[in-house]
Parts: C-alpha cells; sequence; structure tokens
C-alpha cells in the first residue's frame, strides 16, 4: 500500500498509509512534526476518525537527564516521545513481508529513532521493533523504551481483558475479566492529565514466562474484534493497558529500568534494538489466535521437523526420572520401537557418576561409566539406532555446578557476576555466553555430541532462575546483561544450528517456563510442561497451541502398565492434536496394552501432515483448569476437514459443540482414538453431539464437510 503526503485538513501535514490486503495503518503527522499511529485494522473493520490530536506517539522512552516522559501508563505533556521529530520514512516489500520505517530524531540529545513496523502479507498481524542510535555527542542511558505503542484500541467500557498465568506444573492457565474492572473510570481530564489508572503486566528473570505468559488479548464485548499480543523477549518484558480521552492504549515493552534493573548505555555511535512487539487482529479470539500461530511460523528458522514431526520417546516423565542406565534402558528401546518411536531422547543423569547426587556437578557433559559399563553410552545410542530411532540426550547448557571441574577452568568472565562476585544458584553458576570461553566449551561439548557420538536431538533444559541478571565490566545494569547473554544463547544456538542443519533441539526450561517468542523462532520443539498427573494434562495440553504452534507443543504422554485401558487412553489421547512425547514404562507391559499404544501413535502419524499448517480453535472458550470438559481443535483455513480433541474430567456425559465454521454443512464426523470406545460423536446439522460414558475419558474426532447444506 503507497503512502500519501502532502497538506492536510487540521493539524496534519501528513498521512502516512500503509499495509496490505489484510492488514491497514495510517500514521499521521501533526504541526508538532511527532508521528502518531491513529489507525490499526483489518479492510472492512469499522474505524474511528483520524485524530492528528491524539496523545500518544509512535514511541516513547526514558532515559536520565531527558524527563520522566513514560510513567506507568500515564503519558506526560514533556513526554521524550513527544518530542521525537519526524524526519523520513520508507516502504519495502520483499520475500512475503511488507515493512515500514519511520525515522525520528530529537535535537537536544541528539538521539536517533528508527521505528521498524512489520507484516507478513496476508496476516493480520503487525511487529514492531525500535532500533535507538547515539548521534549525539555525549553518552546516554536509555532506562526504558517501547517496542509498540497504539492508543486507538476502544474505551475500556467495552472490552475484556485476557491473560494467561503460566506457572511450574500449570502452564496456559488464561482467565479473563472486564478491563474497568481494573482500569477505573474517572475523568480523563482530572488536573489536565489522562487517567493514571492502567492494568500492567511484568515478567521478571531469566525465566521469561514465569507467572505469566509475555502475552496478553482484549475482546470487545458483542461486537466481534479482538487484539492478541505478544512481546518477544527472551529476558523482562512488560505490557500496559491504560484509558486515555480517546480509548484505550497498549504499551508492549522489553526489560526496563523500574522492573528489571535494566538500563542502555548508549556511547556517541552506539545502537540498541527493542525485543519486538507482536499484534494479532481477528473478529474473536480464536481467529485472532489462527492469525498469531500463523505469524509465529512465518518468523520461526526453517527447519524439516517442523513438517516431519517424529514421534519422540523420552525416558524422564513418570520412568526413569533421571536416573537411566543400560540395563534399565535397553528394553525400553526396543519397546518405544515397537511403539512407533522414531526418536528416542535420554533424559538427564546420563553423565552422573556421582554417588551424593549430580545437581551440583554438571557441566562437563561427559558420560558415566558407572551407569553404562558395558560398551559405555555409544553402546547404548547404537542400539536405538539399530531400531530404527534418532538417538537424543538431555541438556543444560547453561549451568555449571559448584563442585564441577569446569567451574575452575573457565575464567570469572565466562560467568554471571555482581560487584565482582560470581553468582550462585541453587548450587549452579550460570554461564555468559557473551563471553567466548562460554560459548568455546559449549560448542566443545555439543560437537563431542552431536558429531562424534551421532545425536540427532537435544533437550536442552534451564532449572535455575537468575533475577535480575549479571552485571560485567561492560554491563550498564543487571538486567541488560540478562538481555545480552539470552541475545547470545540463542545466537549461539543458530551458529548450532547452522553447523548441524539437521539436528532437532528441544527448548525446556522445567517444563514451559521459557515459552518466549524468541526462543520458539529458534528452537524445534518447545516442552509445554513437566506436569505429571494425566488428569491436569489436558488442561495445559489444550491451552498449549495458544503460545506455541501445535507442531511444536512437545506434549507428554506416559502410559503406564499399572493404568487401566481408559486411562492409558486418555493420557495417549491428549497428545495427538500436539506434538506427541511418548513416555512410560513400555518395557512392562502387556502385549495388549502395548497394542493400544501403538494403535494411538499410528494414528497420528496418519493425521500429522494435515497439523502442520493448522491453526487451533476451541469450541468451549479457552480451557479453564477445573474445567470438567474441555475441547481444542486444528483446521487448516483451506480445507474441509477439522480434528477436535474432547476430554470429559467430569460432569455429565453429554455435551454439544458448536463448530461455528462447520455450521450449516454437511459433515461426517469419525472417531480416530481410542479405537474401542463407549463414546459417540454426531452432527446435527449445526453442531457436534459428544457422549462420554467414562471418566477420564477423551476422543480424537475428524469432521470432514461433505458439502454446504
Amino acid at each position: 500500500m503507497s503512502d500519501a503526503a502532502g497538506a492536510s485538513p487540521g493539524n496534519t501535514l501528513q498521512k502516512i498509509m500503509w499495509g496490505h490486503r489484510a492488514l491497514e495503518a495510517e500514521l499521521l503527522i501533526g504541526a508538532d512534526s511527532v508521528p502518531r499511529l491513529t489507525r490499526l485494522d483489518r479492510p472492512g473493520d469499522p474505524a474511528p476518525a483520524p485524530d492528528a490530536d491524539a496523545p500518544l506517539p509512535l514511541v516513547e522512552l526514558t532515559a536520565f537527564g531527558h524527563g520522566s516522559g513514560w510513567s506507568g501508563p500515564r503519558f506526560t505533556g514533556t513526554a521524550f516521545g513527544a518530542r521525537l521529530r519526524y524526519r523520513g520514512h520508507s516502504i519495502l516489500e520483499r520475500d512475503g513481508w511488507t515493512r515500514l520505517t519511520v525515522e525520528l530524531d530529537e535535537a537536544q540529545s541528539g538521539l536517533a529513532v528508527i521505528v521498524e513496523l512489520s507484516s507478513p502479507i496476508g496476516l493480520p498481524v503487525l511487529r514492531s521493533s525500535v532500533r535507538l542510535r547515539n548521534e549525539g555527542h555525549h553518552r546516554m542511558v536509555v532506562q526504558s523504551v517501547s517496542s509498540l505503542l497504539l492508543g486507538t484500541l476502544p474505551s475500556p467500557d467495552r472490552l475484556d481483558v485476557h491473560r494467561a498465568r503460566n506457572d511450574w506444573l500449570a502452564e496456559c492457565r488464561w482467565y479473563a475479566e472486564p478491563l474497568r474492572d481494573t482500569v477505573v473510570d474517572i475523568s480523563v481530564d482530572a488536573h489536565q492529565h489522562d487517567s493514571r489508572a492502567a492494568l500492567s503486566l511484568t515478567g521478571r528473570g531469566s525465566w521469561p514466562t514465569s507467572g505469566h505468559l509475555p502475552m496478553g488479548a482484549a475482546t470487545t464485548r458483542g461486537e466481534g474484534h479482538a487484539w492478541i499480543w505478544q512481546i518477544e523477549s527472551p529476558a523482562g518484558w512488560r505490557w500496559d493497558l491504560g484509558e486515555n480521552r480517546h480509548g484505550t492504549h497498549l504499551a508492549l515493552n522489553g526489560p526496563t529500568d523500574a522492573e528489571h534493573q535494566w538500563r542502555a548505555g548508549l556511547e556517541p555511535g552506539a545502537e540498541f534494538t527493542t525485543v519486538p512487539g507482536v499484534l494479532a487482529l481477528g473478529s474473536g479470539l480464536d481467529d485472532a489466535f489462527g492469525a498469531l500461530t500463523s505469524y509465529r511460523r512465518a518468523v520461526r528458522r526453517p527447519h524439516p521437523d517442523h513438517t516431519g514431526l517424529p514421534v519422540v520417546y523420552n525416558d524422564y516423565m513418570n520412568t526413569l526420572m533421571g536416573d537411566p542406565t543400560t540395563e534399565k534402558l535397553l528394553p525400553l528401546i526396543d519397546a518405544a520401537a515397537e511403539a512407533g518411536a522414531e526418536y528416542f531422547c535420554i533424559d538427564s543423569g546420563w553423565y552422573d557418576d556421582d554417588t551424593v547426587g549430580w545437581w551440583d556437578s554438571v557441566g562437563e557433559w561427559l558420560p558415566s561409566r558407572r551407569r553404562f559399563p558395558d560398551g559405555g553410552i555409544r553402546a547404548v545410542l547404537d542400539r536405538i539406532r539399530e531400531r530404527g530411532m534418532v538417538p537424543g540426550l538431555w541438556l543444560e547448557p547453561e549451568v555449571v555446578g559448584v563442585r564441577s571441574p569446569v567451574a575452575s577452568q573457565l575464567p570469572p568472565e565466562a560467568f554471571f557476576q555482581r560487584d565482582g562476585v560470581r553468582l550462585s544458584e541453587q548450587g549452579r553458576h550460570q554461564l555468559d555466553l557473551r563471553h567466548p570461553a562460554a560459548r568455546a566449551h559449549l560448542d566443545r561439548t555439543v560437537d563431542r555430541i552431536v558429531a562424534s557420538w551421532g545425536v540427532g536431538y537435544l533437550k536442552l533444559d534451564y532449572n535455575i532462575v537468575i533475577d535480575p541478571g549479571t552485571c560485567g565490566p561492560s554491563d550498564t545494569a543487571p538486567g541488560a546483561g540478562l538481555l545480552g547473554h539470552a541475545r547470545a544463547y540463542l545466537d549461539w544456538l543458530s551458529g548450532v544450528l547452522d553447523r548441524y542443519p539437521h539436528l532437532v533441539v528441544e527448548n525446556c526450561a522445567s517444563g514451559g517456563m521459557r515459552m518466549d517468542g524468541a526462543t520458539l523462532a529458534v528452537t524445534q520443539l518447545q516442552s509445554t510442561s513437566d506436569q505429571q498427573d494425566p488428569m491436569r494434562y489436558p488442561a495445559i495440553a489444550a491451552s498449549a497451541p495458544t503460545a506455541v504452534p501445535p507442531e511444536q507443543g512437545a506434549v507428554w504422554a506416559y502410559p503406564q502398565p499399572g493404568y487401566d485401558d481408559t486411562l492409558n487412553a486418555f493420557t495417549l489421547g491428549g497428545a495427538l492434536l500436539g506434538r506427541i512425547h511418548l513416555s512410560g514404562h513400555l518395557d512392562r507391559m502387556s502385549p495388549h496394552q502395548l497394542a493400544l499404544v501403538r494403535d494411538a501413535v499410528a494414528v497420528y502419524k496418519t493425521i500429522r501432515m494435515d497439523l502442520v499448517g493448522a491453526v487451533p480453535f476451541w469450541p468451549l472458550g479457552l480451557p479453564g483448569w477445573t474445567d470438567e470438559w474441555l475441547a481444542m481443535g486444528l483446521h487448516a483455513p483451506d480445507s474441509p476437514m477439522a480434528y477436535l480433541s474432547v476430554w470429559r474430567r467430569g460432569g455429565k456425559a453429554d455435551l454439544r459443540l458448536s463448530i461455528r465454521r462447520l455450521a450449516g454443512s454437511e459433515v461426517t464426523a469419525e472417531i480416530l482414538h481410542p479405537l474401542r470406545t463407549g463414546g459417540s460423536a454426531a452432527w446435527d446439522g449445526d453442531g457436534l453431539k459428544v457422549s462420554l460414558p467414562d471418566v477420564p475419558g477423551v476422543l480424537l474426532i475428524r469432521l470432514t464437510a461433505v458439502r454446504a447444506v
């Protein structure tokens, strides 16, 4: 979409129109030469009249000696962003994306600000980041800078806000409330200021998704509009929803000084780029999550795993629990191969020769001789390959135990530190991947495991939390050190994948504690949880596609010889619309039980190609942690088919589900899992009637629209 410039009515000197067939944006530059994003919507959506006097600039920041600017949700008349003057822009379309770059500067400080807006053509999704460059003559210390600032959302009276609590063993728990419950209704002109009432959410520390997902959503009540946002930060983040006289504003930030002890010290000529902020638009939550899912696929690193979706067996969950040995593994390997697994990952403990525990001694990543006495770990890896599977290993690369020889072999500067003291957290030191010695240590480790041992799968875990970060000699503040390390870690990981393009990497941090967009764009899989209870996992499995594309979301399926057929079918069925991660004592199962596992895996293999481009929907709304019935589906935008997983954990045995995209069509309903079930599913013309007589119960259903009625 081209831009237009020239004289305009009122105070507008220039108008910039930008977008594509699925997204339209309008920026107005007023008489003060300050650009403002005055419209962002989908073509055909009703839009408010552009207002050149809208109070929010395109970007806001705070810096020592240059005024407070952004004070929580409040913008002051002397805000730094209001002093950033327009000096030019450019539009570029390439590789399926359109990009708008707007250049600003501030005369007093000499700071140049480059706002980079981008969108994948055909998707109603905006990605925004801000690059700062000190073109002045003096050092400048920045305390915060917005990644995306939008002031055109409707009044808080019309909005519900949605957030997702994300705790260890209880990930992706969405909840909603009217925005007005938090943003109190007061005069927005009181004392000549906009309201200071706002809803703010913050993530801290090196687990960026601990507490809450770095996401949020707003929906209009009864009007069918939704906005979903995510902050792609591997470290700290903050978002705000507040009220101004024009409606509701949304601010997306990475780490800040006030919340994360983050500051960027910019010497003359130095630059800093924010983490991206992303906003997806839709006619409802399902529609907007679909757009966001497609965007996540568009920005991630290409990899054959994203289309192959091989079945992974991992020996940890409810099985070996970090205690692998040759004796225990060999029968599991045989049973996993019989069940249809294509990768076999040996989880934690394979390096442990310590009699007092390995937690605070890790770091060398050499195989235990005690655990693998005959032929070493290579004999076990060979057995995995002999059974037609790709071998994998668990690794926690960023930590070094305080008792590890590596703790004294690497220089002090290779570790996190504060005031010259090396940090210890739960008996472990944290490597700083900006230091070449730390990076070389991990490169040697991975080269040994992958190139020498032939491992094709790495599960990279991270089980400590460093808050607020590290402050080495070159760091302005601890939060800046943490963000610097996190970016260096992803750069190192990208280098590993460059060297080994078929290596598959699973991201894990005690389950889903590092389930952020920056990391998901690099790794191939994401652990969704460490949850061990098969009755609690469905709420996580059903909600995981809100945070990660389904083919990347590793969902545990841990059938056991001590479970009855109903419970085994339940734990297997919960993973079939994600990325199935088998575990459990398959080697102790009866032939009948192992056949049930094999049947479920076979079903997954028949449908996995349909999952590659599918987007999620939730006929019952976003799942609640204690809901008795749960439902999550996947559909490809141009396909007549949809897949639906339905779980029953209590309540009545019958349920009717509204499937809006298929309403009015003639639809066939086919139960794919379990193959033998007392449940039923039947289409009644506008919805699906489901019956599950047993608790727990699960059905995987394929819905196919034969023709429109």
